[in-house]
């Protein structure tokens, strides 16, 4: 009889999340439509135990510049699943070779401000990886330990003025890293 996958049980039963969950005074009209995106949720087997794969955005883009987030974006002609989404996007911004990624399963669809959909995929990478940031998108690529990001205690909510209106958000620092938003919410999903 085989092992039981250690990660398997990341993948509880969870629903969606949403920017907007912690913002009740946000209408949202019930026939906005969302772009699907994906994210890949990369688990790396590092000295200390499983590690997450994270991204810090270049600072030049026009869209969350500078904010860590997981490797992925929108979906691409061609991308059937969010699972070939999230494999052509890490292989494009971190140079993740597909053949090293063995998907667990998909975590909650996420919803953003921005208006995507985001569907996280969690997987394995096997093997060395040595990542090769694509300049024009990634300042920054790093991992930080399973522990630390599916520990509840690690969360907080803050917020900020956006467009007028203070938001509420979450964050889950590491060291340097202040993450936050979409990408802590994600994480959060994982740490309940």
């Amino acid at each position: 009889m085989a092992a039981p996958d250690p990660f398997s049980s990341l993948l509880g039963a969870v629903g969606p999340s949403s920017d907007y969950d912690l913002n009740g005074h946000v209408a949202l009209s019930p026939d906005r439509i969302l772009r699907p995106a994906a994210v890949l949720v990369g688990l790396v087997e590092g000295r200390d135990g499983p590690r997450v794969i994270l991204t810090k955005r270049a600072s030049h883009l026009r869209h969350h510049p500078g904010q860590v987030a997981f490797p992925g974006g929108k979906f691409e002609p061609g991308d059937a699943t969010p699972e070939a989404a999230a494999l052509r996007e890490a292989q494009e911004e971190i140079g993740l070779d597909p053949a090293q990624v063995e998907p667990l399963g998909r975590l909650p669809q996420h919803e953003t401000v921005t208006g995507f959909a985001v569907t996280p995929v969690l997987a394995r990478i096997h093997g060395a990886f040595a990542p090769v940031p694509e300049a024009g998108e990634v300042q920054e690529v790093f991992d930080v330990p399973l522990s630390h990001v599916t520990d509840p205690a690690r969360f907080r909510i803050e917020r900020r003025m956006w467009r007028g209106e203070w938001r509420r958000y979450y964050v889950v620092p590491f060291g340097p890293y202040y993450i936050w938003g979409a990408t802590a919410c994600i994480l959060r999903g994982l740490a309940r």
